[in-house]
């Protein structure tokens, strides 16, 4: 598939965001995450996913529940791969989670920027 197409899905995905998304971007476009800048509905490779650092390469999911299903899961795990062989952590989270516990989704994605990486023996 081309950019372009992918390009144009990720603006619409901007403008429809669920409540979830929405919930979530009001903390992390703050930059109360350390400092550390995110953006939405980025293109990385073929996928388009919620919301990246780049800087940190942390990737975050926000899922509904028709990622719960078989097809959803097997999906969502082949991305996730392609996203962590390129460099890139996943976190995954069920929009209830964000909804409900908001603050301790921003606690764990605080933890995973603020990790310093385990230096390979």
């Amino acid at each position: 598939m081309s950019r372009r197409p992918q390009t144009a899905l990720a603006r619409q995905f901007r403008r429809k965001q669920t409540d979830a998304e929405k919930a979530l971007w009001a903390i992390l476009r703050r930059k109360q995450m350390s400092g550390f800048k995110f953006r939405r509905q980025q293109l990385i490779g073929p996928y388009i996913v919620d919301f990246v650092s780049f800087e940190k390469r942390l990737v975050i999911e926000i899922d509904g529940g028709q990622h719960n299903e078989i097809q959803g899961r097997a999906r969502d795990d082949s991305r996730s791969l392609w996203l962590r062989e390129r460099g890139y952590e996943v976190l995954r989270f069920w929009n209830n989670d964000v909804l409900v516990n908001g603050e301790a989704v921003a606690e764990t994605i605080r933890a995973a920027l603020v990790r310093e990486e385990t230096p390979s023996p």
